[in-house]
């Protein structure tokens, strides 16, 4: 998969030192992961939830952090839309961010 938008993860990263590990595991693995579906990355990621048009939400850092990305199965694209901590994520919504 190739990661667009992925400055916002160092950006995060940079103001929540204790994110970097975690954010650097699942970007890692995002890379790798050769998703053709849902059932695929739900695979890797269980806790993952869609949340409709096309947007997963990650929980990061045993659920203290999330990142919402576009997944996009045929051209092997994750884009990402929010990276934030569970208490910003409330603050939004997860489909249209």
């Amino acid at each position: 998969m190739r990661i667009i938008n992925q400055p916002r993860l160092a950006d995060f990263a940079l103001n929540h030192s204790d994110s970097v590990k975690s954010i650097n595991k699942w970007a890692v693995t995002m890379i790798n992961g050769q998703y053709k579906s849902s059932h695929d990355l739900l695979m890797d990621y269980p806790s993952a939830d869609y949340v409709g048009n096309d947007r997963y939400v990650f929980d990061i850092k045993g659920n203290r952090y999330r990142i919402i990305a576009i997944v996009v199965f045929i051209g092997g694209i994750v884009d990402i839309r929010f990276v934030g901590t569970h208490a910003e994520y409330e603050k939004i919504n997860a489909k249209t961010i």
